[in-house]
C-alpha cells in the first residue's frame, strides 16, 4: 500500500494536476478569507468553509479523476491488477494519495485561523471541528469519486460524473422541499451530507455525523474493490 501511496503522489506532483489544483484551491480561499475577514472585519471562517464547499466540489473530481481511468486509458492496469499487491491495498494507496493532497490543500485554513489569531480570537472549537468535518467530507467525496474513476477509461467522463455527484449533493436540500412523498423526503433527509457536515460547523463533533461519513468513505471503497476484482477475473 505504501509503494501505491507514493507513486500516487508523485505522479501528482510529476504533473501539473497537484500545482494547480493548489493553486485554484489557495487563490479561491485566499479571495474568500480575504472579503469576509479581512474586508468584513470578522473573525469568523464559517463563510470561507461555506463558500470553499462549491469549490472543493470541483476540485476533487480533479484530483481523483485519473487514480484508475488513467491505468484503463494506458492499459498498464493489468499489470497492476496482476501484481503482488492486493486489490484493498491498491484502492487504499490511491486514496490515500488523493486525501492527503485533499489535506494538503486544506490545511491552508489552519493558517488563516493562525493569521486571525494576530489580530482577533478565533473561534478555535469551531474553526477544528469544521476542519474535522471537511476532511471526512472529503474523505467521503474522495472515494465516490475513486469508485466513478474505476467504472471509466476517461478521465473527462470521471471529472463530469464527479462534479455531476457534487451537484446533486449540494441540491438535495431543494430536493427534499420540493418532494411531497413522505418515505422519499425521509429517505433524502437520512442521505444528505449537508446536514452531517452543518453539525461540524456550529462546533459540535456528534458520533454519528463521524461515523456517517467513514461509513460511506468505507463503502464506496469496498464497492471499487469488487470493481477491480470483477475485472482481475474477467
Amino acid at each position: 500500500m505504501i509503494a501505491i501511496l507514493k507513486r500516487e503522489l508523485s505522479s501528482y506532483f510529476r504533473s501539473a494536476t497537484a500545482y494547480v489544483v493548489m493553486g485554484v484551491y489557495f487563490f479561491f480561499s485566499g479571495l474568500f478569507f480575504y472579503l469576509y475577514c479581512f474586508r468584513g472585519n470578522s473573525s469568523n471562517l464559517s463563510y470561507v468553509y461555506a463558500n470553499m464547499f462549491y469549490i472543493i466540489m470541483f476540485i476533487i473530481p480533479i484530483i481523483t479523476m485519473k487514480t484508475f481511468s488513467e491505468e484503463k486509458r494506458q492499459k498498464t492496469d493489468q499489470a497492476l491488477l496482476t501484481s503482488p499487491t492486493g486489490l484493498t491495498e491498491i484502492v487504499l494507496g490511491k486514496f490515500l494519495g488523493a486525501f492527503l493532497l485533499f489535506a494538503l490543500c486544506s490545511v491552508i485554513f489552519l493558517v488563516y485561523a493562525v493569521v486571525i489569531s494576530f489580530f482577533a480570537q478565533p473561534q478555535w472549537s469551531v474553526i477544528l471541528c469544521t476542519f474535522v468535518g471537511l476532511m471526512l467530507l472529503g474523505s467521503a467525496f474522495i472515494a465516490i469519486n475513486v469508485f466513478i474513476s474505476s467504472l471509466t477509461e476517461s478521465m473527462i467522463v470521471a471529472a463530469v460524473a464527479g462534479m455531476a455527484i457534487g451537484l446533486l449533493v449540494d441540491m438535495m436540500t431543494y430536493f427534499i422541499n420540493a418532494i411531497n412523498v413522505d418515505w422519499i423526503t425521509a429517505v433524502l433527509e437520512k442521505i444528505n451530507f449537508i446536514n452531517y457536515y452543518q453539525n461540524f460547523t456550529y462546533g459540535v463533533l456528534s458520533p454519528v455525523d463521524i461515523v456517517f461519513f467513514l461509513s460511506v468513505t468505507a463503502l464506496f471503497l469496498f464497492f471499487t474493490v469488487r470493481v477491480l476484482e470483477k475485472r482481475r477475473w474477467s
